[in-house]
C-alpha cells in the first residue's frame, strides 16, 4: 500500500528540519533562512580581509603581509564556489 501524500510531506519535513534547523524555524514568521550550503557571508569577509592585507601589503612595502594576503584572499574564493562540494579532491 503506497504512502499518501500527507506521510511523505511530514517525513520530508521532519528529515529538512534535522538536516538545517536554521533554514525552518522562521518558517511561520516569513521567508526562511538560506539553506547552509549558500551561506558563504563569512567567505565574503575574508576575501574583504585578504585583498585589503594585499593591497596594505603592496603600498608599505612588506612581503609578509602581501603573502598573508595572498593566501587568504585564495582560501576565501575556494570557499566562494558554489560547487565546492561536487568537485572530487585528487
Amino acid at each position: 500500500m503506497p504512502q499518501s501524500d500527507d506521510e511523505r510531506l511530514v517525513d520530508l519535513a521532519a528529515r529538512v528540519e534535522h538536516e538545517d534547523p536554521c533554514f525552518v524555524h522562521p518558517l511561520p514568521e516569513g521567508p526562511p533562512a538560506r539553506p547552509r550550503g549558500y551561506r558563504r557571508t563569512g567567505a565574503w569577509c575574508a576575501l574583504v580581509l585578504g585583498v585589503t592585507m594585499l593591497a596594505a601589503g603592496i603600498v608599505v612595502p612588506d612581503g609578509l603581509l602581501i603573502a598573508a594576503g595572498l593566501v587568504l584572499a585564495g582560501i576565501a574564493v575556494q570557499l566562494l564556489d558554489p560547487n565546492r562540494d561536487e568537485h572530487p579532491v585528487k
